[in-house]
């Protein structure tokens, strides 16, 4: 049961979200729901506790990354992949949404309480969880215009009745920050009342109300829902976008920090514990905030590393990412970056805001559309267009430079770019395609004429089999350099996520830092050359005393000098 303390800390943030607000209902009742649905969970849920350490590691897929001669069960299907070639490397798998869904590849979600059928059924995720941890969506901004709650939405039927946004004209619109271009209201009559719609995403995707306590008790029941099958780490989908206010931005408004708050403080009420994570494609400071005071998001997504790690290797310049590195806080226990490089989605530019110079990222895109690289738009005050992210597959991406424009080191930028990620501080994310070098799926993007499609290939898994038993394939040289550098990380105590890390300027052709474990016994220097030559370094120590952990063979010039090749990572350990 629940002390009253705990009860009051619940009682407490239910008022500060919903002070001004007229409510259906006594804030009280609301309080007993969330008591009833804490205690109901732990009364038949064994407490059982998360580890993180330098193990933990996310693999990034769909439910349906893998197919197979139009064979239903398709979790299943990755799931003996993962098996058989994963799960030495990762230990969490972040299924992008698998819930029935009428577009946006799952995003827009008809049911958070059933699975597609195409992808197979609820024991699948459940026996999967027994040996690995799973990342799921809660997208919890938005359902689709097509679901069973928008349906009984029109029909003024629960559950769905006053689940969604509805704005008068007389709300103002105008300081509204856009992740989109499409017409964000939609005009409607129903309950002989002239009201507009809000849709932040896209037509088919109607953002639900939150000012109605029933909605995040919904939430809610869905998260502990999700829980009973063995998930315990939730992204919340665009979540900064949650509420809307009259005249203002209606982005990381204070209720929504305090509803995360909120969240954060069940999840620790629980038997099971689990991980909340924050997905805010946005710049840094308004991204960094999401941790609150240790209060709120478990984990947030690094979005500036993706941004700031292309610019660095296609313009051979490590001067901002040494810069950002430098400023960037460090985290404590409990709290972490995930980094990534590659997502379901493409590379978000507004990260790069106050980081990068206009002219950087001017040139930064003008290089990714040389690429390959397709733009989503979103809109600002004045009513123009500005770049949202640039969709184009990792591979593409590092492709190609200005002083490499035959691609003569693609592999190299390629690999040593996941090295970054893989032992900056924080945990790993790799998306599913990144570990083949899957190139831009321009087929499907003819097809579809969705931007995101790029980067959102569906492999046969019979294939990609054959190709990992070829040696001499593209796939197979890619998965093995990149599991490698997982592999050794899963080894060493000063990568574990809140390690230390210091940032050494060698100049504007090095990016390096340096770890150190949580027991101070173990240091790595991480150093990656980002030049199209032969960099010889001196660093302030008696190289001697340290292994490079990726080339154990490698040489040095003198004890204090090491030659690195172009665009060459090395991790130097002390032990």
């Amino acid at each position: 049961m629940l002390s009253q303390k705990d009860q009051k800390k619940i009682n407490s943030k239910l008022i500060s979200i919903y002070k001004g607000i007229k409510l259906s209902s006594d804030i009280n009742a609301y309080s007993e729901e969330i008591f009833k649905i804490i205690n109901k969970f732990n009364k038949t849920h064994l407490k059982k506790r998360i580890k993180i350490s330098e193990k933990t590691s996310v693999v990034i897929c769909y439910g349906d990354s893998l197919i197979e001669n139009n064979q239903k069960k398709l979790l299943k299907i990755f799931q003996n992949f993962y098996k058989k070639k994963l799960n030495k490397y990762f230990n969490t798998v972040h299924y992008l949404p698998f819930y029935p869904s009428s577009s946006d590849s799952g995003f827009a979600v008809k049911d958070h309480y059933n699975i597609d059928q195409r992808l197979g059924s609820w024991s699948d995720i459940n026996n999967f969880s027994k040996k690995n941890s799973i990342m799921a969506d809660i997208v919890i901004n938005h359902a689709s215009a097509r679901g069973l709650w928008f349906k009984n939405f029109l029909k003024d039927k629960s559950p769905g009745k006053n689940y969604f946004l509805t704005v008068d004209k007389k709300f103002d619109t105008s300081k509204v920050v856009r992740p989109r271009d499409h017409k964000l209201l939609k005009k409607i009559d129903i309950f002989k009342k002239n009201d507009y719609l809000w849709r932040t995403f896209s037509p088919d995707q109607i953002d639900l109300n939150f000012k109605n306590p029933s909605v995040l008790l919904r939430f809610i029941k869905i998260m502990t829902n999700l829980m009973t099958y063995g998930v315990t780490i939730f992204r919340l989908d665009a979540i900064a976008y949650l509420w809307k206010q009259s005249g203002t931005k209606s982005i990381n408004l204070k209720q929504t920090h305090e509803i995360i708050k909120l969240l954060r403080l069940i999840c620790n009420l629980l038997n099971i514990s689990t991980i909340i994570v924050t997905e805010t494609n946005l710049p840094e400071k308004e991204n960094i905030s999401y941790f609150g005071k240790h209060d709120e998001a478990n984990w947030i997504y690094n979005f500036s590393l993706p941004p700031l790690l292309m610019h660095a290797f296609l313009f051979e310049n490590s001067s901002a990412l040494n810069k950002w590195s430098n400023k960037l806080p460090s985290t404590k226990l409990g709290n972490n970056y995930l980094n990534f490089i590659a997502s379901h989605d493409g590379i978000g530019m507004r990260p790069a805001e106050g980081i990068l110079s206009k002219n950087s990222i001017k040139n930064l895109l003008n290089r990714l559309k040389k690429n390959g690289s397709k733009f989503s738009f979103r809109k600002i005050q004045n009513k123009t267009k500005k770049v949202y992210e640039a969709n184009i597959t990792v591979f593409n991406a590092l492709q190609k430079s200005d002083n490499d424009p035959k691609g003569k080191y693609f592999f190299e930028r390629y690999i040593s770019a996941h090295a970054i990620m893989i032992s900056f501080e924080g945990i790993p994310a790799v998306y599913f395609n990144s570990l083949f070098g899957t190139s831009n799926d321009e087929a499907k993007f003819i097809i579809s004429g969705n931007n995101r499609d790029v980067n959102r290939y569906r492999w046969n898994n019979t294939n990609l089999l054959n190709k990992l038993k070829n040696n001499r394939s593209k796939q197979y040289i890619f998965y093995k350099n990149i599991t490698n550098l997982l592999e050794i990380r899963r080894k060493q105590s000063a990568f574990h996520p809140n390690a230390s890390r210091q940032t050494i300027n060698l100049g504007p052709k090095i990016f390096c830092f340096k770890r150190v474990s949580l027991d101070k016994r173990q240091t790595i220097i991480c150093i990656t050359n980002l030049s199209s030559e032969v960099q010889n370094t001196k660093l302030k120590i008696n190289l001697l005393n340290f292994k490079n952990l990726i080339l154990p063979n490698h040489q040095l010039v003198n004890k204090s000098v090491i030659e690195i090749q172009p665009f060459q990572t090395l991790w130097l350990s002390n032990r």
